[in-house]
């Protein structure tokens, strides 16, 4: 496997990271069922956010970029938005790589948590993630469906406090 490294976002690597939210994006509508006319576009405006405190690339020798992570400012804590791998390097590490790089960033500016929000469909993130060390639950966010009978909702779900909730 040709070395993958991890290094600063530079804006010529901008039809990449576009590229990769695009990926993101589309995973996440085909998990939910939604449609975008421009996945990709998200990116525009997550590069203007005033809180992003990085954007850091996984940069494959003959790849090119494969992954992307970014930190956003929470106070003394920050949000890890977006981690990204695309499809065909999945699976190989670079995800775990992206994600101690930005804790490692965190740490050297002494920031005291980290948190990320997966879909709670994505069960190959969540069980990825939480082997990256993200094993406390900091915050619920709960979701009333007013459209129901257009979905066909997942069976299984999450049983949190004795309580059965749907992903």
């Amino acid at each position: 496997m040709s070395p993958v490294t991890v290094r600063s976002y530079r804006p010529s690597d901008h039809s990449s990271g576009r590229h990769l939210w695009s990926e993101l994006t589309n995973q996440h509508n085909l998990m939910y069922g939604d449609q975008a006319n421009d996945a990709g576009a998200g990116f525009e405006e997550y590069l203007t956010r005033l809180d992003l405190g990085g954007l850091w690339v996984a940069d494959h020798a003959d790849d090119g970029v494969i992954g992307m992570v970014g930190l956003v400012m929470r106070g003394r804590g920050g949000e890890v938005e977006p981690v990204v791998v695309t499809a065909s390097h999945r699976h190989k590490g670079v995800g775990r790589k992206l994600l101690r790089h930005v804790a490692a960033e965190a740490k050297k500016r002494n920031m005291t948590s980290l948190t990320i929000s997966p879909a709670s469909r994505n069960i190959d993130a969540i069980r990825s993630l939480h082997a990256a060390g993200y094993d406390v639950v900091s915050s619920i966010e709960l979701t009333m469906d007013l459209d129901r009978h257009t979905h066909e909702w997942q069976t299984e779900g999450l049983e949190l406090h004795e309580l059965q909730f749907r992903s």
